[in-house]
């Protein structure tokens, strides 16, 4: 049995991100919820759910930015704030999932975070999650509801495609982990493919790109990735292809983390361009002439939609 859209569905927006939201509401043709938030001096937060959501499909958009923790309890907070006000079922709707990178024990006593993070949405009351492009797959399988994972890269291919003529370049992938992916974009946009060879010198345990397997002379690169934070990577890599002879760099990635100095870093390197998603608000000191940001507002409200009225998501999905 499917719902009416317009009657059942309730796009609920975290503080985050509430631009993102709104644009997946209107392509929706829903307002978004009423949500009352007070930060008290001691800095607890109280949320309180002003919307009828009674039996309702709720879908809380609420991405992962700084301060990260902060705004990871506030999910946690408005979730169980609508489970307690008797939604009828409730989305978290993440576009970059918190603590992404945490997604495996790497060293003895740690957390494996991604997966707390997903045990915590659970207790806090989802009955179901839509993420975009994973940092790891195994992510998916620390949930225990149904989860849906779409990817925003048939987004930015069609951004580059309508902006830039195709001939004369290639796809880069930053290292061997990324060629899968790269070689998607690369098949998307019916692109060649070249691949980062890194290797570490002595104790460093930082790789240092040092060939490219493919070739990049004479041709405009396009390298690209899941997301960028330092930007230390997706800088050295266009480094990497310029001194091989491509005609120029830019670099497409999901997510724009851009942590530490990845602003300075990106104004002081050669890259052309650095096309991004909007699944994390560029706060204004971030921005930059050199960074375009894409809307993943469709690709969102068209996966709610799907999700609301029980249809698949099997072309939307990311499958890696």
């Amino acid at each position: 049995m499917t719902h009416d859209v317009n009657r059942d569905l309730v796009v609920i927006a975290g503080s985050t991100h509430r631009g993102l939201a709104e644009r997946i509401a209107a392509l929706l043709e829903c307002p978004v919820g009423r949500v009352r938030y007070n930060r008290f001096s001691n800095e607890n937060l109280k949320v309180c759910v002003e919307e009828n959501v009674r039996d309702r499909d709720v879908f809380v958009v609420q991405t992962s930015c700084p301060p990260v923790n902060e705004s990871l309890m506030e999910t946690l907070i408005l979730i169980d704030a609508l489970k307690s006000a008797s939604a009828g079922r409730i989305t978290a709707v993440l576009p970059y999932f918190p603590y992404a990178r945490s997604d495996k024990q790497d060293e003895p006593g740690i957390s494996i975070t991604a997966r707390l993070v997903a045990d915590l949405l659970v207790t806090a009351g989802a009955n179901r999650v839509l993420a975009m492009d994973l940092h790891s797959p195994q992510i998916v399988g620390f949930f225990r509801v149904p989860i849906d994972h779409v990817t925003a890269i048939p987004v930015l291919c069609d951004a580059l495609l309508h902006t830039e003529k195709s001939s004369e370049r290639v796809v880069v992938a930053t290292d061997i982990g990324e060629a899968k992916d790269a070689g998607r974009f690369a098949a998307s946009m019916k692109l060649p493919l070249a691949v980062i060879d890194k290797r570490r010198s002595g104790d460093d345990e930082h790789a240092v790109p040092t060939s490219i397997v493919g070739d990049v002379k004479g041709r405009h690169a396009l390298i690209v990735d899941d997301e960028i934070a330092t930007g230390g990577t997706i800088m050295e890599a266009a480094e990497l292809v310029r001194s091989m002879g491509a005609a120029s760099v830019e670099a497409a990635v999901v997510h724009p983390v851009l942590s530490g100095n990845a602003v300075e870093r990106l104004r002081a390197s050669s890259l052309r361009r650095l096309l991004v998603t909007d699944s994390i608000p560029l706060a204004p000191e971030k921005a930059d002439p050199r960074i375009a940001v894409v809307s993943v507002a469709p690709l969102l409200a068209e996966a709610i939609r799907r999700i609301h009225t029980g249809k698949s998501l099997y072309d939307m999905a990311s499958r890696r």
